[in-house]
């Protein structure tokens, strides 16, 4: 029945099909390049991505203020991340190890610190060739997008029918409709849809249109999407969730799609710094848990940005099978925490969630986030089959290569079919 006689060679089997095995990544801010400055990359965008400029202001001089940042240009503000993150404080967080091992398997040669030679190799790329050698070296099937009619420098790109990208799949992100209908309510209705600022029966009827007629712009996104806060509540009065019930819900239903919430995100704590000044606060997974029990015929794909939250909102996935986890969101994506996670949910549900999401603005941080993802995941792996090997149980390899894909993409194709 199997091709290991012991556990090591099974060690390197699953080690093996952990690298080999395509990765379906579910949820990206990426962009096709037809969407032109949308789609980011490159070596001073990794430098300045959020991340890295909050670490920044950690250990920067205090002259070096966030107002004064972001008057600078692009590349006037990557040098001084690398001059204070990388040279002078060293590459120890995550996403600055994180920037080191993207350039290192592109083949550049980051350990000479040769900012202007690394800059100078991208300046060379295009970005066409460029994205599917981005796609292939981090071994993706595809990647589904995060795409917004609520953001005025995305639409014109949809309206006009600029051309799209096989390997990214859309997604109709929703989320002011949810958390901050006035400001929706205009933008629908600047584009048409008899939306008022106040809710009421015709506002909720145009909303849905509005989310109908984009799904349909998009053509055939894979899911709704929507970022929470930890404050939400489900059922409640509050103009969130009388949205989600009449507006989000009904067009999920209608159209078939599933809806991706990922809860947890504070924004702005530190408004100084930009994206980079959003934190995290701990939810309330009985909000999911209500969702779910109520809409059974609704396919809810869940992530929350908080640890504290994990444990719960595994334990909750076990009782509705309308209920995929997917991914280390965020300030969870570090490995030490993928590793907790990954475990977690392998000793309560099985292979039937998705590990991870790269969650990328950034072309190239797809090359890292997978690498270092793999890497955790496939030692996690090894011991959950050295354990089954121990107790009499012996994987095949054909098993190994589901259970695999399964954690990589699979089980979130099989819970779209359902």
């Amino acid at each position: 029945m199997t091709d290991f006689s012991d556990a090591d060679a099974l060690a390197a089997a699953v080690r093996k099909a952990v690298d080999e095995t395509p990765i379906t990544d579910i949820h990206t801010h990426l962009f096709p390049p037809s969407h032109g400055d949308l789609l980011l990359w490159g070596v001073d965008e990794l430098l300045t991505y959020h991340y890295l400029v909050a670490e920044l202001f950690t250990v920067a001089p205090r002259d070096v203020t966030p107002q004064a940042f972001w008057k600078l240009p692009k590349r006037r503000q990557a040098d001084l991340v690398w001059e204070h993150v990388f040279l002078k404080h060293g590459a120890l967080s995550e996403a600055a190890r994180g920037v080191v091992t993207t350039l290192n398997l592109l083949g550049l040669d980051i350990a000479g610190r040769d900012l202007g030679g690394i800059r100078a190799w991208f300046d060379a790329q295009e970005v066409e060739p460029y994205l599917e050698r981005v796609l292939d070296l981090a071994g993706i099937d595809y990647a589904v997008m995060t795409n917004d009619p609520f953001q005025p420098a995305e639409v014109p790109h949809w309206r006009d029918g600029a051309p799209g990208c096989d390997r990214l799949r859309p997604a109709l992100r929703i989320d002011p409709v949810i958390v901050n209908w006035p400001a929706a309510a205009q933008t629908m209705r600047e584009a048409g849809y008899g939306t008022a600022p106040e809710t009421d029966a015709q506002s909720y009827a145009e909303a849905r249109r509005f989310l109908t007629d984009w799904a349909g712009t998009l053509g055939d996104p894979v899911y709704l999407a929507a970022s929470l806060p930890p404050e939400f509540r489900y059922p409640s009065d509050s103009p969130s969730a009388r949205t989600m019930r009449n507006v989000v819900l009904p067009t999920a239903r209608e159209l078939d799609l599933p809806i991706a919430l990922m809860i947890g995100a504070r924004k702005g704590v530190n408004r100084a710094l930009g994206d980079a000044g959003d934190s995290v606060g701990v939810a309330d997974v009985t909000a999911v848990q209500k969702l779910c029990a109520e809409h059974p015929d609704v396919k809810f794909l869940v992530t929350m940005l908080s640890r504290v939250n994990q444990h719960e909102l595994c334990v909750c996935a076990r009782k509705f099978g309308n209920l995929h986890l997917f991914g280390c969101w965020w300030f969870c994506n570090d490995p030490s925490i993928i590793r907790e996670m990954s475990l977690q949910r392998l000793e309560l549900l099985g292979a039937t969630f998705t590990a991870n999401h790269s969650d990328a603005r950034v072309l190239d941080q797809l090359v890292y986030k997978w690498r270092h993802t793999r890497d955790v995941v496939g030692e996690v792996l090894v011991e959950k089959y050295r354990l089954l090997f121990a107790a009499g149980w012996r994987p095949t390899a054909e098993e190994i290569a589901r259970d695999v894909r399964a954690l990589f993409g699979g089980a979130f194709c099989d819970f779209l079919a359902k």
